[in-house]
């Protein structure tokens, strides 16, 4: 009776005479939720399923989780979310949206947006930018600082939970062998026991919080021409109680499935920008890979299910599978330093190589302007007097840089440190933060002849840099010619630079792990 009430409802909801509608519906199908579009709104309902991680099976649950997706969503997206209709059945047997009959099944209104304002479709089309993804990064900070913490069993015990979610979900198909998925369980409670430290004090610290829980770039649109989120986890606390970085994890994920480990390099590196989160850092390949996880049981569950794109499906499945199996796979942390005159592009490489640097999504880049911004208390974009470039200040802001650099690599992850370092001192401390750790760096110095770096510093608009026409000729009255690290010509391709400098910082690595053998 329950599906026949759900398949009544279903067609109630696809029938354009039901919003006195002129033209067609049109319907989408997730593996929980049905969405129908008519006109200037959008109708969705949840799927009479009941899964290890969700139960719909009663209208009166899926009420009840309808009502608290619009209070949960209208935070994040206001005026997206309008109310919850209940679909009831009538004296004469007709289903009607809130009449007077007995309740068959519920349905969220919603304003209808374009679709094509939805990341997912603006990254098949092309249309995510550096920028955007930046104010998505900005976004989700703001979001998460005013997230509830919750206090509820170790930072260990809630990863445990969610691999025992992942566990249950992948026996609930046949997509994958049980060999398959004893091996990559396992790998996964390694890691966990590799981590548990760091997570247990990342709880202690409040970073468990109430999060969205499905952060992916399907969830995020443009609504009033700003990047919001919508269709949080509604139906399961626990799921959505989690470590802020596990939640910004799973659009990291997206992004590197996607083919765009730049932007997930970006958008990490942005975020942790703005809230100031390094230690957790070194735990975005295993929280990626268990995204990756989630994705891989979730989409074979939807071939169990009869659907006529299976085969389609199961490929999607492997996939985020490989995936999840790649980023458990344990990489050698490296500190890159990326040092030239103003002009010289350092930042422009730095952004472009650190996703190519350590394991995904790439290396946490430390960038002297960005650091020395947050030292004054301004966005990275303001302009500061030229009493913030006192030597005195430089000489802290390079303290932090080497600080920053040596936190990250005792947890095992990555550093691209982009800056100046004109000075010795300031290249020695940061060769330093690597040499005390044993662990492997590269240093390399951009040219490019002074008429270049003139020009480039004269049409120089926006970003975190100040310098100035003035402040490079400084910089070249002091001649850094002696400095040691390798001499790149930066007056070039970005593409070649940065093929120079991976395979010259991968060649740095193999040397020290043959001398340490």
């Amino acid at each position: 009776m329950i599906v026949d009430d759900q398949q009544a409802a279903v067609a109630f909801l696809l029938d354009p005479a039901s919003y006195a509608a002129a033209g067609p519906v049109e319907a989408i199908e997730t593996h929980i939720s049905r969405i129908f579009l008519t006109g200037e709104r959008a109708y969705k309902m949840k799927r009479a399923v009941k899964l290890p991680y969700v139960d719909f099976s009663t209208p009166a649950l899926r009420l009840a989780a309808c009502e608290k997706e619009v209070e949960l969503n209208s935070r994040t997206a206001p005026g997206l979310y309008l109310g919850v209709c209940r679909i009831t059945r009538e004296a004469d047997g007709k289903l009607a949206f809130d009449g007077a009959g007995q309740m068959v099944d519920a349905a969220i209104e919603m304003v209808r947006f374009d679709q094509s304002r939805l990341l997912d479709r603006m990254a098949t089309n092309g249309e995510l930018t550096p920028a955007l993804m930046t104010a998505v990064a900005r976004m989700i900070v703001g979001y998460h600082r005013a997230a509830p913490t919750v206090h509820d069993g170790s930072g260990s015990s809630n990863i445990a939970g969610v691999l025992d979610i992942n566990e249950a979900g992948f026996a609930t198909s046949h997509v994958f062998t049980e060999a398959e998925v004893k091996a990559l369980a396992d790998a996964f409670r390694t890691a966990l026991a590799r981590h548990s430290g760091l997570l247990d004090r990342r709880e202690a610290a409040g970073k468990i919080r109430r999060c969205h829980g499905d952060l992916h770039l399907r969830n995020i649109c443009l609504f009033d021409g700003e990047p919001r989120l919508f269709d949080c986890i509604e139906f399961n606390d626990q799921i959505a109680s989690i470590d802020v970085l596990y939640d910004l994890s799973f659009l990291l994920m997206d992004l590197w499935h996607r083919g765009f480990p730049q932007l997930a390099n970006l958008v990490m590196n942005r975020y942790l920008d703005e809230a100031d989160d390094e230690d957790g850092f070194a735990l975005l390949p295993f929280f990626m890979a268990v995204r990756a996880a989630v994705r891989a049981h979730v989409t074979a569950t939807q071939v169990e299910e009869g659907s006529a794109d299976s085969d389609k499906l199961i490929a999607q499945a492997r996939s985020y599978f490989e995936l999840a199996r790649a980023f458990l796979q344990q990489t050698s942390p490296r500190l890159v330093a990326v040092g030239g005159l103003s002009g010289s592009g350092k930042t422009t490489v730095a952004e472009a190589l650190a996703a190519q640097v350590g394991a995904p999504p790439g290396a946490r880049i430390v960038e002297s302007d960005r650091i020395r911004k947050a030292m004054h208390g301004v966005p990275a974009e303001t302009r500061l007097p030229d009493r913030a470039y006192r030597p005195e200040v430089s000489d802290r802001v390079y303290h932090e840089m080497a600080w920053r650099a040596g936190l990250i690599l005792s947890e095992g992850a990555s550093v691209v440190a982009d800056a100046v370092f004109d000075r010795p001192a300031d290249r020695e401390r940061i060769e330093k933060a690597a040499r005390d750790r044993g662990i492997t760096f590269s240093g390399f110095w951009l040219e490019a002849d002074p008429l270049v770096l003139w020009q480039r510093v004269s049409e120089r608009k926006g970003g975190p840099s100040d310098a100035t026409i003035d402040i490079l000729s400084r910089q070249l009255q002091r001649n850094a010619t002696q400095v040691g690290w390798r001499k790149i010509n930066a007056d070039r391709k970005l593409v070649d630079i940065v093929a120079e400098l991976k395979g010259f910082s991968e060649s740095d690595t193999s040397k020290t792990l043959r001398t340490a053998s």
